[in-house]
């Protein structure tokens, strides 16, 4: 049995993806009042995150896609066990390492020798090459392409379909736009954007 928290459309797929490996869903917790009460295929809002919190032994996987506010919600559920979760349509190499509370879903692809920390995303057919290094609280956003040997650091976020040459290091919480093309290293707690990218801001 399974808690989701979030109830957006990052969740969606999520309890989506759940329900395709025949996992029992236990119910969903998101602090939208309106949602309460009501059902998401199904599956029945509880109430706020708060009420997980104060729950401890449970099994339950972050539907937020926004990486900061995942990083808090983790930081909040001490004593919970979190999930990592792989959709039937991705394929991923048997030498990849995969921390708990990450997801990787449908058409991904994760080459040999990859490690990825804990409370990731590897969205909807985005691909990640050999020896790549993404730490905690990362988002590879959909159709994204990444060749071999790429660090990225805590909780950066790639933007969807961007493209990062092999041997990139990608600073903490930075931010590549959508579409961009990562041919140098982005410093942490930037955002670049386009072909070739450049630093937007600090």
């Amino acid at each position: 049995m399974v808690f989701v928290f979030g109830a957006g459309g990052h969740a969606k797929v999520i309890i989506g993806t759940l329900i395709d490996l025949g996992v029992s869903i236990s119910g969903i917790f998101d602090d939208q009042p309106a949602l309460w009460d009501n059902s998401l295929f199904g599956v029945k809002v509880l109430g706020p995150i708060e009420m997980g919190v104060s729950m401890t032994g449970e099994t339950g996987i972050i539907g937020i896609g926004d990486n900061r506010t995942r990083f808090g919600i983790a930081h909040r559920l001490i004593g919970w066990n979190f999930l990592t979760l792989i959709h039937p349509n991705a394929w991923i190499h048997s030498s990849v390492q995969l921390g708990p509370g990450t997801v990787v879903f449908s058409g991904a692809i994760i080459q040999p020798d990859v490690k990825i920390g804990s409370h990731c995303i590897i969205n909807t057919g985005a691909t990640v090459d050999h020896d790549c290094i993404l730490d905690n609280f990362v988002h590879i956003a959909p159709g994204t392409n990444m060749g071999g040997n790429i660090h990225v650091d805590v909780g950066a976020f790639i933007g969807i379909g961007g493209t990062i040459i092999p041997g990139i290091n990608i600073g903490r919480w930075a931010i590549t736009g959508a579409g961009s093309v990562i041919i140098h290293d982005v410093s942490e707690y930037s955002t670049v954007v386009g072909v070739p990218a450049k630093k937007l801001r600090t």
